[in-house]
């Protein structure tokens, strides 16, 4: 059965709102035939990802950044899962089989830094973007709950086995 990682840092009942959202979504009765894994940030592994299909990460906007606890899993996992460094060691470009990601980021003010630092290192994994980021500042109401729900059924229903 193919499995949807979500890794998500989720302090503040924005976040977290954001998260049960997404979860909600992912596990929604017409997505069938897909695990769904959640790991807070602080607490998921190489492993974690290598047995995932698809990757689903999600945090908040942090002084123009992404969370601590996110670059943590980043730093954590990086080369484990497939991170390419360049001869100076920064971020390379990774090649191999390229798994689905989505990204959702909550900000009061800001999220275009948090989202530019998360894509800088995700290019550098074999992963690819596949919905639009869901980029939300300031209350998380309705609208954002569905549009959180919807990000999480998109990536768990690219995962579906076609019979």
């Amino acid at each position: 059965m193919p499995t949807l990682l979500v890794v998500h840092h989720s302090p503040t009942p924005s976040v977290a709102a954001l998260t049960e959202a997404v979860l909600g979504g992912a596990t929604d009765d017409a997505v069938e035939g897909v695990e769904v894994v959640v790991r807070p940030a602080l607490e998921a592994r190489a492993d974690d990802v290598l047995a995932a299909d698809g990757i689903l990460l999600g945090t908040p906007a942090n002084f123009g950044y992404m969370s601590g606890a996110l670059k943590h899993f980043f730093d954590t996992v990086f080369l484990g899962v497939g991170g390419a460094l360049s001869d100076d060691g920064s971020a390379g470009s990774a090649s191999g089989g390229r798994k689905p990601y989505g990204l959702y980021v909550h900000g009061r003010y800001d999220t275009a830094g948090a989202v530019r630092s998360v894509q800088s290192i995700v290019g550098a994994l074999p992963w690819r973007q596949a919905a639009p980021v869901l980029e939300v500042l300031g209350e998380v109401g309705e609208a954002e709950r569905e549009q959180a729900h919807e990000l999480g059924g998109t990536l768990a229903a690219l995962l579906v086995p076609v019979s």
